[in-house]
């Protein structure tokens, strides 16, 4: 099998987007098993019942660590490129919201401070706890 073609096409990628695909090709397969851990410490976590916040920020940040350097660097980007990257923006934006709520609460009951919101809070968050599902 001649490899030329491929090599030239793969190249000329870079020369479409104005980025060095070697770079772009070792940030990706580089980002392979710092995704593959975040998925591992995402599934312990929701195991566990714990926040998945954390590690599914982290698995988003190695699955487009590629297309953050082609965001940054290249041109003629596709929308969709920056489609995902808002997304995950403003999901790290909304979980850490809603994890902040929660502590403040969680102080405010455990200093016996009376708050309308803990009911409220404590019932939002029940819903964003992930339990172990049996067969």
């Amino acid at each position: 099998m001649e490899l030329q073609p491929l090599i030239d096409w793969f190249m000329n990628l870079g020369v479409q987007y104005g980025v060095n695909p070697l770079i772009f090709g070792a940030i990706y397969v580089g980002a392979v098993p710092f995704f593959m851990l975040s998925v591992g410490w995402l599934v312990r976590n929701a195991r566990r019942g714990e926040s998945i916040v954390l590690p599914v920020l982290s698995a988003s940040f190695f699955f487009v660590s590629a297309y953050l350097y082609l965001a940054v660097a290249g041109e003629n980007i596709p929308w969709w490129v920056y489609g995902v990257l808002a997304a995950m923006v403003a999901y790290g934006g909304w979980a850490s919201y809603r994890d902040v709520k929660t502590k403040v609460v969680e102080a405010k009951a455990e200093a016996g401070e009376p708050d309308e919101a803990v009911e409220e809070t404590a019932a939002d968050t029940s819903s964003t706890t992930t339990t172990p599902v049996e067969h």
